[in-house]
């Protein structure tokens, strides 16, 4: 049975400042990343996104515990471990006198990639960047320098992929053709992490989910069943003539009145639905259609982090 994508066991980092004080980032965190997912690493400002892929990465040295990607530990098998991970990081750092092409090529150099085995003009390609490939980096718009860094934590063909915050000042296109590149990588195979504020996304692409808050890991599940842990939904009632004010009979369901429709929220594991229609009918409303809305990722999230703050 081969091991995972990254499995991280009991992991701890603490800080010191030069004032004699300590700020502990991680707080024994375990997580495991099954091979070929596409998971998303979820959390607030500060939480301990950052410093969890530093330490994979071998950026950053941990104060205990064990990180391993594929197996090999990062801090006795720091080699291979590097090997089998490519890292998109947060910040637009480039070496600005390079052109694309040369850049992609001594990051292949710098993984030991030989000249024979490089795959430089089919990451140009798949990045989008052949008219820019002679270019220095330094001409480039912020969208095309993060097309590069994608494209540089590909040129090793690492089985596990980190994206800290890939479209974080991305315009929509750009958005597209990066996750149509990145699907088509986890199809093939390549385990995905994915760190974003854009909720949205991670819903989109995800097929497992962990949230970290304050260095703890409060939540991880598979996306449909972490979806299903908020019971809440919202349905909205439209009637044939706007409603002008609630109806006393409908007060204990913690109603709403918005431009003439009437919301309300409720349990689906509580509520009988048919009772709620009867209820809304006997005050005298005639329904011309109704609205519903189910709680989404950043529902979830809300929730979770503020119980856990």
């Amino acid at each position: 049975m081969s091991s995972p994508a990254i499995e991280v066991t009991n992991l701890t980092k603490t800080y010191r400042s030069k004032s004699g004080g300590t700020t502990e980032a991680l707080k024994g965190i375990s997580l495991t990343v099954p091979r070929g997912a596409f998971f998303g690493l979820l959390g607030p400002n500060g939480a301990g996104k950052s410093t969890l892929i530093n330490i994979l990465a071998g950026l950053v040295i941990k104060t205990s515990g064990s990180a391993k990607i594929c197996g090999y530990d990062s801090e006795t098998a720091p080699r291979q471990a590097r090997g089998s991970i490519g890292v998109v990081p947060q910040e637009l750092a480039l070496d600005t006198f390079f052109t694309v092409r040369q850049a992609l090529d001594i990051t292949a150099g710098y993984y030991g990639v030989p000249a024979a085995a490089r795959r430089t003009q089919e990451i140009i390609e798949a990045m989008g960047l052949a008219d820019k490939a002679d270019a220095p980096s330094r001409r480039l718009s912020g969208g095309m320098r993060r097309r590069l860094l994608v494209g540089k934590a590909l040129v090793h063909s690492p089985p596990v992929l980190i994206l800290d915050e890939p479209t974080a000042g991305v315009d929509v296109e750009l958005r597209t053709q990066l996750w149509d590149y990145v699907r088509g990588l986890n199809k093939r195979g390549t385990t995905v992490l994915l760190t974003t504020h854009y909720l949205e996304e991670a819903e989109e692409l995800c097929d497992e989910i962990a949230i970290i808050n304050h260095g703890q890991i409060i939540a991880h599940d598979q996306k449909t069943a972490l979806m299903g842990k908020l019971d809440k939904k919202q349905i909205t009632f439209h009637f044939t003539t706007p409603l002008a004010e609630i109806p006393a009979a409908l007060a204990d369901l913690s109603p709403a009145l918005r431009e003439g429709k009437l919301t309300l929220e409720y349990q689906p594991s509580r509520a009988n639905m048919d009772k709620i229609l009867t209820r809304v009918r006997d005050a005298g409303l005639i329904i011309r259609d109704v609205s519903t809305e189910e709680a989404d990722l950043e529902d979830i999230f809300r929730t979770l982090t503020k119980r856990a703050a």
